[in-house]
């Protein structure tokens, strides 16, 4: 299956060189490039690509903006929302996570990181990129002395994402959140728990029902900010 993407930046070399990055693949497409948020979220709502690729900075709406109109918790059919900044640990990085993205990319990292950052959008499989998502999510956690949440507490969805358990997490899936938030992928979840692939995929299936969460990212943000992961890793969560 191809994966059809829109690029949205408001540099036209920027839009260039990721349009022949992906066209080089060949289960990718680009499909509509757009210079500002407007003209991003028209074509997303129109096309609904697999994956839109949304700058940060862009005139008339800014990508924060679009992604919350694209992938936000008020949206009924969220799409794909990857950010693609020039900007590390950034309040605006960290705006869009709020606002539903599924992942980040630096601009200035290698082709392969891209593509790679692609597919893991349109599948939900992975965080990316580690070393800028785990430390985004890290920052969402004020207080590390936290204890993990109670598991008699009634779930309450807000806007900014799952808000406690709607039932108790397992021990096992306890295990899975923690290594999710550290941007571990669900292979790398599967060997380091020595369990097969499936199981981890049925214990992320029960955990996101349970918190009411729509992605991978917004269990990873719910574990950072209840306290449930330590600090990020040396190497980013990989």
């Amino acid at each position: 299956m191809t994966i059809q993407v829109l690029i949205a930046d408001d540099q036209e070399m920027v839009r260039a060189a990721f349009r022949m990055i992906l066209d080089s693949q060949p289960d990718m497409r680009v499909v509509a490039q757009a210079a500002n948020g407007v003209e991003a979220v028209e074509q997303a709502r129109s096309l609904r690509p697999d994956v839109c690729l949304l700058d940060i900075r862009m005139p008339e709406l800014d990508g924060l903006e679009a992604t919350r109109l694209l992938a936000g918790p008020d949206v009924p059919d969220p799409l794909n929302v990857l950010i693609a900044t020039t900007f590390d640990l950034d309040e605006y990085v960290y705006r869009a996570l709020r606002n539903g993205a599924c992942g980040f990319l630096l601009k200035d990292g290698a082709p392969g990181l891209l593509t790679e950052a692609v597919r893991a959008a349109a599948s939900g499989n992975s965080l990316i990129s580690p070393s800028v998502t785990v430390r985004l999510l890290a920052h969402m956690a004020p207080q590390r002395d936290r204890p993990v949440p109670s598991e008699t507490r009634p779930a309450r969805r807000g806007r900014s994402g799952p808000k406690d358990l709607i039932e108790p997490l397992t021990q096992r899936e306890i295990e899975v959140v923690r290594r999710v938030a550290r941007g571990r992928t669900n292979e790398e979840v599967a060997a380091e728990l020595h369990v097969t692939l499936s199981t981890v995929k049925t214990h992320l299936g029960n955990v996101q029902r349970k918190l009411a969460a729509r992605n991978r990212v917004e269990i990873a943000a719910w574990a950072w900010e209840h306290g449930m992961v330590d600090e990020p890793s040396p190497n980013g969560g990989r």
